[in-house]
C-alpha cells in the first residue's frame, strides 16, 4: 500500500490533511473553465487510487483514463490518479467494501453490485425498463438519478457520476436463443444481485450469481454455459473464444458508477471536490459516447471471430416472461419505479 492510501483507523491521510491546510487562489467557475493555476506549487504530489475489475480494452478503463487526464490537467499535475484494472485490488464487492473503510480511494463499479449496498439502485435494472440509451440518460442525469446517487452517502460512499456498462445481452456455448424457452437447461452467470437472479430464473435459465473474475474461469472450463453482458464487455474479454451464440436481447440497461470513499471525499478541499466531481461527469459522458461509437465495430469483429449473432429475438416473449419480476420488486423501491415510468412517457 502506498503512503497515500487509506488504512483502517486513519480516516484522513497525510496528503488530505495537507490539502485542508491550504487556501487556494481559485474560484470555480464552471466545468474546468479555470485551471488551478498555482495548485502544483502549493500541494505536495498527491495520489488517488482508482480501481475497476475489467481489462484495458473495456470502456471502464477508457473512462478511468479520461478521468485521470482531466484531473491531472486541471490540477496542473498536483493530483495523480493511479488506475488499477483487472480486479487487481479485488472484485467489485471487495472494492466497495474497501471504499467504505478507506482502503480503496475510488472505483468505476457496475450498478448491480452497488445495489447490494443501496437497494434503490436495483430499480434501474428492472428488465426492459429503458427502451433506449437516451431514455436511460434522461433519468440517470435528472432528479431521480441524483437522488439515488446521493443515497450512497448512507453507506459511507460518495456517488460522483453515472458512466455506462450498457444494454446487456445473452451469450452461450450451446444453442441459438430466440425465445425464453431456448434458455431452458442453460446455466448462465449473472451479476450478484437478486433482480438479475430472479429475472433469469423467470426466463427459465439456471441463473448462477458470481463475480466476473470467477465467471471468466468458469466459461473457459465449461462449468457454465453462458453469461449476459453488454457488447463492449463481450468484445473486450474475447468471449467469442468460448461462446458460440450472442442474442441481442438488450434486456437490462446497466449503468456504471464513479464512486469514491466518503472519507476520501470529505478530506478533499471544496475546490478539489468540484474538480473530481466534474471530471467524473465528463469522463462518464465520454464513456457513453465511446460505447455508442464502438458497438458496430465490435459486433463485426465478434462475427468475424465466429460468433453467431441473433439481432432480432422475440423481445415481446421475453418481456412477457419477466412480468413477475415487476410484481415482486416494484414496491420495494418506494415511488421510484412509478416516477421513472412517468418520466419515460
Amino acid at each position: 500500500m502506498n503512503k497515500f492510501a487509506y488504512t483502517t483507523g486513519q480516516t484522513t491521510p497525510y496528503y488530505l490533511r495537507k490539502i485542508k491546510q491550504i487556501t487556494l487562489p481559485f474560484i470555480f467557475a464552471g466545468l474546468f473553465s479555470t485551471p488551478l493555476a498555482s495548485l502544483a506549487e502549493e500541494i505536495p504530489p498527491t495520489t488517488i487510487r482508482l480501481a475497476h475489475v475489467v481489462n484495458e480494452k473495456d470502456t471502464y478503463h477508457i473512462a478511468a483514463e479520461r478521468f485521470q487526464k482531466l484531473v491531472s490537467e486541471h490540477t496542473n499535475g498536483a493530483v495523480t490518479i493511479e488506475i488499477y484494472p483487472n480486479a487487481s485490488l479485488g472484485d467489485e464487492r471487495t472494492l466497495l467494501e474497501g471504499m467504505q473503510i478507506g482502503t480503496v480511494d475510488m472505483g468505476v463499479i457496475t450498478n448491480g453490485p452497488v445495489a447490494n449496498f443501496v437497494d434503490e439502485f436495483s430499480v434501474f435494472e428492472l428488465p426492459f425498463l429503458f427502451p433506449t440509451s437516451e431514455a436511460a440518460y434522461s433519468v440517470l442525469d435528472g432528479e431521480i438519478g441524483q437522488e439515488i446517487l446521493d443515497k450512497l452517502q448512507g453507506a459511507n460512499l460518495k456517488g460522483l457520476a453515472y458512466a455506462e456498462r450498457g444494454f446487456r445481452n445473452i451469450t452461450n456455448s450451446r444453442n441459438e436463443v430466440n425465445v425464453p424457452a431456448d434458455l431452458d437447461g442453460l446455466t448462465l452467470r449473472v451479476i450478484q444481485n437478486e433482480v438479475y437472479v430472479d429475472t433469469f430464473r423467470e426466463l427459465g435459465a439456471n441463473a448462477v450469481p458470481m463475480a466476473w473474475t470467477e465467471a471468466l474461469t468458469a466459461l473457459q472450463q465449461g462449468t457454465i454455459d453462458g453469461q449476459e453482458n453488454p457488447v463492449n464487455a463481450i468484445h473486450a474479454f474475447s468471449l467469442a473464444e468460448t461462446q458460440n451464440y450472442l442474442t441481442m436481447t438488450r434486456h437490462i440497461y446497466a449503468p456504471a458508477i464513479f464512486i469514491m470513499s466518503l472519507p476520501a471525499w470529505n478530506g478533499l478541499q471544496e475546490e478539489l471536490q468540484q474538480i473530481v466531481l466534474e471530471a467524473a461527469q465528463e469522463a462518464s459522458s465520454y464513456a457513453r459516447e465511446q460505447n455508442a461509437t464502438m458497438e458496430t465495430m465490435q459486433l463485426a469483429e465478434l462475427r468475424e471471430a465466429g460468433m453467431q449473432i441473433n439481432d432480432s429475438p422475440n423481445i415481446e416473449a421475453f418481456q412477457a416472461a419477466v412480468a413477475p419480476v415487476y410484481e415482486q420488486y416494484g414496491k420495494q423501491f418506494g415511488d421510484y419505479l412509478p416516477r421513472i415510468q412517468e418520466a419515460l412517457k
